[in-house]
């Protein structure tokens, strides 16, 4: 972590505005408003780009990803202007457990892919680049998106260290860990062999 330079009031204010953008859920506002319908009620139910892909629309599914992403890129970069990099580091956390606690869904949200590296592309851009590689690289292999974001998350950890970015470990420690909770139902389905690949209506 970053030394703590800003005050404690400072602190707690960018958390939670960071916290209420994390929450907005772009993956149901976009279907709904491209007649695509309850995301909450299609394929696995999530609120991610993943889940929206299922639709069959991918302009809907990009557009849910660059928006999960980008709420936490956000909230990182507003902070980091406003307060310094303490507060970035609080504001890409909240946001992230915003998306997958989100008020507005009663506390049930995402798995927070997009949003994690999403703020990991505007604490560090390097390490967020090489997270977003491996997600790829994963992808294009395997083709499970969950696997990807499992791979991604648990490397992005080394990747901070190796592109001297030590003070984010922390901080991506405790992102990386929510992932794998969030992932447990995938986890278990990677396990028994039933986890659909991308692309693939569940």
């Amino acid at each position: 972590m970053p030394e703590l330079t800003s005050g404690a009031m400072v602190l707690i204010v960018t958390g939670v505005l960071a916290y209420l953008l994390g929450s907005i859920p772009f993956g149901v506002l976009v279907t709904r408003l491209m007649g695509l319908g309850d995301l909450r009620k299609i394929g696995s139910g999530n609120i991610g780009a993943t889940n929206v892909l299922r639709t069959g629309n991918k302009a809907a599914a990009f557009a849910t990803l660059i928006l999960d992403g980008g709420k936490g890129a956000v909230a990182v970069l507003i902070a980091r202007a406003m307060a310094g990099e303490d507060a970035a580091q609080i504001a890409g956390l909240a946001a992230f457990v915003g998306h997958i606690f989100p008020v507005w869904l009663k506390f049930n949200g995402g798995k927070g892919v997009a949003t994690f590296l999403g703020t990991l592309l505007a604490l560090a851009f390097p390490v967020g680049l090489a997270a977003c590689a491996t997600w790829l690289v994963t992808a294009l292999i395997f083709r499970f998106s969950s696997l990807s974001a499992l791979v991604a998350a648990l490397l992005s950890l080394p990747w901070a260290w190796a592109l001297g970015h030590g003070d984010l470990v922390t901080l991506i420690f405790i992102l990386a860990t929510l992932v794998f909770v969030r992932h447990k139902p995938n986890i278990e389905r990677l396990k028994a062999g039933t986890e659909p690949k991308i692309g693939a209506k569940k």
